[in-house]
């Protein structure tokens, strides 16, 4: 599997409290995040954060975007079980690739590369992509499998992917007869009976790391959404012209956005002061809406 650019560790701190509170669902410490007012949710939102984890608080200011602006009930689970990546290697990585003296470079960004692995190589051990995507799929099936979490009755899922993320969201919308569970039914007779389901509805996915294309976009028989931009480190122009070719020939709900100047990682950690990234992390949080709004309602 491709591995990270150097692009999915860098970004911004955002500012912001976060609203929502962690619990611990089906075994893994989960941000949850709800709409408004005590609203009944529209539907499920699973995030698949990026390196930078569920404690990031990026990430869960977006959970609370999605949970207020759409109504959705957002769930943002530790998918890496306390092994994130640490928001101090973005500063180490603005360090390394900052123009610097000849001198600074000698003595100075030596020490900041070793500071880098100190964080990367433990990120790298524990975070495989067997393990991962074990973790991934057992929460969705248990989602799929256990009691709403609101009054429903037919639960809707979607999964929304960031960078490392986006991965998992596209595996998800493949929908391999292997990982499919019934859902729950009260009824357990019927529960026993029941023909097994697709673990989502739809997927949503910004700027993916680690996917191989063709071969992980050919499978998918999901509606899937796709917002990258067309230099992306991790997902450079052509592949990204060759995967909504792919996903355009299926018979299947799909809409790729292909944004000019977008950089890696846009929308979870764009700079403040980038008037264009920060514009364009608003389009991808409307697709995403949107998106949901198509398929969980």
């Amino acid at each position: 599997m491709p591995g990270p650019c150097a692009d999915c560790f860098k970004g911004f701190v955002h500012d912001g409290i976060p609203a929502g509170e962690v619990s611990t669902i089906h075994g893994l410490r989960v941000y949850v995040a709800k709409p408004d007012d005590g609203a009944k949710p529209k539907g499920l939102v699973v995030m698949i954060h990026d390196a930078f984890g569920m404690e990031f608080v990026n990430n869960k200011i977006l959970a609370d975007r999605y949970a207020k602006r759409g109504g959705y009930l957002v769930y943002l689970p530790d998918f890496m079980d306390g092994h994130a990546m640490s928001p101090e290697v973005m500063t180490l990585m603005d360090k390394l690739f900052l123009s610097s003296s000849w001198l600074t470079t000698l003595l100075y960004k030596p020490v900041y590369c070793a500071q880098l692995m100190y964080h990367v190589i433990p990120w790298k051990i524990n975070v495989t992509h067997a393990v991962s995507q074990t973790r991934v799929f057992t929460f969705f099936q248990k989602l799929r499998t256990s009691p709403p979490p609101f009054a429903t009755n037919s639960l809707k899922i979607a999964a929304a992917g960031f960078c490392w993320g986006g991965k998992y969201t596209v595996l998800l919308a493949q929908d391999t007869p292997s990982s499919r569970v019934p859902r729950f039914s009260e009824d357990s007779t019927s529960h026993d009976s029941a023909a097994p389901e697709a673990l989502i509805d739809c997927g949503f996915t910004a700027h993916p790391s680690f996917l191989e294309v063709p071969g992980d976009i050919e499978p998918v028989t999901l509606p899937l959404s796709i917002a990258v931009g067309d230099n992306d480190m991790a997902l450079k122009g052509p592949l990204a012209l060759q995967m909504k070719e792919i996903l355009e020939k299926k018979d299947v709900g799909h809409d790729v956005n292909i944004l000019p100047g977008a950089k890696h990682g846009f929308s979870i950690r764009p700079n403040p002061e980038d008037e264009l990234q920060m514009e364009y992390a608003e389009k991808a949080e409307v697709q995403a809406l949107a998106w949901f709004g198509k398929w969980l309602t």
